[in-house]
This record gives structure tokens, C-alpha cells and sequence, in this order.
């Protein structure tokens, strides 16, 4: 992973996606080099959080998973996200000719990637699991990851700043009923055994 192209992308966002653009990366490459290290993230630091740490309710005691109800919440939220990302890319692909874009899927697929940057990087606020902290950050990284995408759909999908608009404003319609539905598979998960286990 070029950890350059996403400082770059972070703090320059033109001239990262510019970058991005220019790398031409395969699905395959950009799951292998940046989004299968930036998915795992969360899942690990939600993992050690989750089950040593533990978050507090009120003043009593610390509230922790069990290491066996972490570590298949974890796992379960890794692969969900890396099919979350395949998904959305999908999506941006079939709605390409309505806003004039001949992209190809893997171009589609690294807007998807680097736009979801931002969120993959604060899963480490995960490790300190407490509600309050993780919006605190979450929120703003979730606002940047949205930047990212009005900034990076223009210079990805070779449209002009109007279609640029609307284009990502149909993305992140899109992205937030995919959020929804990550949300309510995981629930549904729950009746499969997958649900959380706690400490005693």
C-alpha cells in the first residue's frame, strides 16, 4: 500500500485522485494493495475493543464480548465491508451512461475504494469503544469520505463539474440505503448466532 497516495489524497484531494487515476489499478490490485489493509482496520481494533477493553454503561463495570462473539462480529464485519465496496462499485458502473461516463468497473471500483478511505482509517477509534467516541470522530470522517467523492467523481468519471454534482449526489444516495442494508443483514445475522456474546 502507498501510504503517500492516500496522505496525498487526505490532503490534497484533487491531486490524489489525479494520482489514483493515474495508477490504473485492477479490482484485484486495489483489493490486495489498499482496501483489504484499510478493511482490516476496523474489524481488529473492534476485536481487541470490543474484548479487552470493553465500554462502560453508566458507572458500572466495564461491558465486554466474549473473544469467540468478537471475533465473529469482526470477521463477519471485514468481509461485509469488502463486498460493500464491490457492491457500490457495481452500482456506480450501471449508472455511469446516464451521466455521459464510459469508465470501465475497475475505475469505478477505486472511486469506490479511496472514497471510503476516510472511513476505513477512523475504524481504529474502535479500540476505545465507547459510543461518544466514535461518533466524535466518525461523523467528520464521514463528512470527508462525502468531499472525497464530489471532488473525486469529476476527475474519476471524466464529467464536468454539473454532471460531477449530480452524479455523486446519486452515489451517495446509493451509498447510504447500502449502509442501511449492511445494518439490517447484520441484525439479521444476530438470529443466526452471530449476535453478541457477553462477559459475565
Amino acid at each position: 500500500m502507498k501510504i503517500n497516495l492516500i496522505k496525498k489524497l487526505l490532503f490534497h484531494p484533487a491531486a490524489g485522485w489525479e494520482e489514483v487515476k493515474a495508477e490504473g489499478l485492477t479490482i484485484k490490485e486495489c483489493y490486495a494493495r489498499y482496501v483489504i489493509p484499510l478493511a482490516l482496520i476496523a474489524p481488529v481494533a473492534a476485536f481487541i475493543g470490543t474484548s479487552m477493553v470493553g465500554w462502560r454503561v453508566g458507572s458500572g463495570d466495564p461491558v465486554r464480548l466474549t473473544t469467540d462473539s468478537a471475533l465473529k462480529i469482526s470477521v463477519l464485519t471485514f468481509f461485509a465491508m469488502l463486498v460493500v465496496v464491490y457492491v457500490l462499485a457495481r452500482t456506480i458502473h450501471w449508472m455511469a451512461r446516464t451521466y455521459d461516463s464510459d469508465k470501465a468497473l475497475a475505475e469505478c471500483f477505486s472511486l469506490a475504494a479511496f472514497t471510503a478511505a476516510p472511513l476505513f482509517l477512523v475504524g481504529i477509534t474502535m479500540i476505545y469503544p465507547m459510543p461518544w467516541f466514535v461518533y466524535l470522530l466518525g461523523l467528520p470522517a464521514l463528512g470527508y469520505s462525502v468531499a472525497l467523492l464530489y471532488t473525486g467523481v469529476p476527475i474519476m468519471m471524466d464529467v464536468n463539474k454539473e454532471k460531477g454534482f449530480l452524479f455523486s449526489s446519486a452515489i451517495l444516495a446509493l451509498g447510504l440505503v447500502s449502509l442501511v442494508g449492511l445494518i439490517v443483514v447484520s441484525v439479521s445475522f444476530w438470529g443466526f448466532g452471530a449476535g453478541p456474546s457477553f462477559r459475565t
